[in-house]
């Protein structure tokens, strides 16, 4: 292994093992995946906990862990690679999904619905038994080492009003859903991930199912584990438990202001 190869596994390998609560038998079924060589798509709302759990799992496998944030303008040649001038000479340089490969990294496709399905096709080489990577504008083909895994999530209750991923990709993964936890693991996670009392972790709780029941009431999403975590870290540091809410739990989610007043008063039947 060359120094350059061990310097960017040292550069994306995560230090500290993240905190993790296995809601189901999720940690088993990734592990199998990764030995067998299959790739996962990862399902569920926003702020759920895939991301952490992948971080969990990379650490578990001491995997380096590359992470895309998938966009409308992300292009192949951001994934891929491109020919970059420097000075007098044209240099090319790795992108990220290049050097997942060349790594044997995990690579994360954040939100892949977001791309554009033409930038998406480039994966699907990487994604059966051949695990090749073309590169057309170098004439090369990566074959992906043993430890290589691709990894992709999206939200399916979100995208289905405005995206989706094309059977053809879909087919293509095995899939694991997410979904928010129950509540004594939830507040299990708040209490350990905020630093808030057990008490106020079960009243934000109780305010974050209730405002979740409004989903497609009103709402387009309920409140995240992440939001009642920072509410819970907002309120640990000092603020007063109405305000965190307010910043934390009511105005992410809704520019109604109407929507708003009425989850203040549900917020307020709940706190006091």
């Amino acid at each position: 292994m060359s120094k350059a190869v061990e310097q960017k596994i040292d550069e994306f390998t995560i230090q500290e093992e993240p905190f993790y609560l296995p809601v189901g038998n999720e940690v088993r079924l990734f592990e199998k995946a990764y030995t067998e060589k299959l790739p996962v798509m990862l399902k569920g709302p926003t702020g759920c906990g895939k991301t952490r759990f992948l971080e969990h799992m990379a650490y578990r496998l001491g995997r380096p862990l590359i992470t895309i944030a998938c966009h409308e303008d992300l292009t192949t040649g951001d994934l891929v690679g491109r020919y970059l001038l420097k000075g007098s000479e044209t240099v090319w340089t790795d992108g990220p999904l290049t050097t997942a490969v060349k790594i044997g990294a995990i690579c994360y496709l954040d939100e892949v619905v977001e791309a554009r399905k033409d930038t998406t096709v480039v994966i699907h080489p990487l994604t059966d038994n051949r695990r090749i990577m073309p590169i057309e504008k170098k004439g090369e083909i990566l074959v992906a080492p043993r430890e290589f895994m691709l990894v992709v999530s999206y939200n399916p209750g979100y995208q289905t009003f405005l995206k989706d991923l094309k059977q053809s990709t879909k087919q293509r993964f095995i899939a694991m859903d997410f979904n928010y936890p129950s509540s004594d693991l939830e507040k299990e996670i708040v209490v350990r991930e905020s630093g808030v009392d057990e008490i106020t972790a079960a009243k934000l709780i109780e305010l974050g199912h209730k405002i979740r029941n409004l989903k497609n009431r009103g709402l387009e999403e309920g409140v995240s584990t992440r939001l009642l975590i920072y509410a819970g870290q907002l309120v640990a540091s000092g603020i007063e438990v109405m305000e965190a809410v307010r910043a934390a739990m009511i105005k992410p989610i809704t520019d109604d202001e109407s929507m708003q007043v009425s989850l203040e008063e549900i917020a307020v039947s709940i706190l006091d």
